[in-house]
């Protein structure tokens, strides 16, 4: 194998001090600019690799965030991340990103990676089945700070940056009480998460407030994805009385949905009013346009990334003390899939 270039072959080619080489490299004011230059051309030339994990371990810090995702296929989580990204780079850190695969036993072995790896900080949204949140211990142990963002989990020390699902939910069946809806299917994941036990939650909050009894066989079970629409769609055509809404936890899923119902000769909104959740971008792109909340995730992903930064910065008064919990703003956008009134 080659032999790894150090500073003291450097030294060696251009007759200098291994010092002058450590300095001009890690840019010292002490070296002149002309004496920089040369020793940056020769280490470029030759080949060398500074040692960051040494000069970490000296530092204590490395300047790496990690962001632990459900998964990365997900528009919303893309926009979290793009925020996250913008916080970070101005502040000068670099982010680490893995995704769980909705996979408890897959979190664990990335958190484990993170904390191995000494990330300065870890911003997680959990898996869908994560119940035991041990994992997580070394880094409250270590004083490493850690938030969780969308799904976030229930350790009180903690910091949480999500939306109010309960509220979100309630308007979005409220909104098709109004349009008439008196059978309304919810579609969700699975309720050990927070966000969607929230979501149910509100939705059962709007039918009590509305004098609709709750039903248990309206309540459908999916993994909320693209593919996920032909099944829910089976679903309620077996149910025993028809039903005339369709509230989904996901604009994907919700596109799904609407696609399928049409296959099989429902209109939409006239038959089935749908509303979906998070403001996807395919909630513009289907026809009908889709009925969606609003959820956002760039300013979330900045908050987060924000307030864990500056716990980074200053570890003698952090935000992450003061507060365990930032709701964010979200909002219903109606569109075209749910104007049953206007039909």
């Amino acid at each position: 194998m080659d032999k790894e270039i150090t500073i003291y072959d450097i030294a060696k080619d251009l007759g200098v001090s291994p010092t002058t080489v450590s300095r001009a490299l890690n840019d010292h004011p002490a070296v002149n600019e002309k004496t920089k230059k040369k020793i940056y051309k020769a280490a470029m030339d030759m080949g060398y690799q500074s040692n960051v994990f040494a000069s970490n371990l000296r530092s204590k810090k490395t300047n790496n965030i990690g962001v632990i995702v459900p998964r990365l296929n997900s528009s919303f989580q893309s926009s979290v991340i793009a925020g996250m990204e913008k916080v970070a780079n101005e502040a000068g850190y670099n982010l680490i990103i893995s995704q769980s695969m909705e996979s408890e036993a897959k979190e664990i072995a990335n958190t484990l990676t993170m904390f191995n790896s000494r990330v300065d900080g870890l911003i997680v949204s959990l898996a869908s089945n994560s119940d035991n949140l041990a994992h997580f211990k070394p880094f409250i142990k270590k004083n490493i700070p850690l938030i969780f963002y969308d799904r976030v989990g229930s350790l009180e020390e903690i910091l949480g940056v999500t939306i109010d699902n309960l509220n979100a939910a309630y308007q979005a069946t409220k909104h098709l009480i109004d349009q008439g809806c008196k059978r309304i299917v919810h579609v969700l994941g699975n309720i050990k998460v927070n966000v969607y036990s929230e979501r149910l939650k509100g939705y059962k909050y709007a039918l009590l407030d509305h004098e609709i009894p709750y039903d248990d066989k309206l309540i459908i079970h999916a993994d909320l994805n693209e593919e996920a629409g032909y099944d829910i769609v089976q679903k309620v055509k077996n149910l025993d009385k028809p039903i005339d809404g369709l509230f989904v936890s996901n604009d994907a899923c919700a596109a799904s949905c609407i696609r399928q119902l049409k296959l099989e000769g429902f209109k939409v909104p006239q038959d089935i009013a749908v509303v979906g959740f998070n403001n996807d971008v395919i909630s513009r792109l289907v026809e009908p346009n889709i009925t969606t909340i609003n959820y956002p995730g760039y300013e979330m992903g900045e908050i987060a990334m924000k307030n864990l930064i500056n716990h980074l910065d200053d570890k003698s008064e952090s935000m992450l003390k003061t507060t365990n919990k930032i709701t964010l703003r979200s909002e219903l956008i109606i569109r075209e899939s749910s104007k049953r009134k206007l039909v």
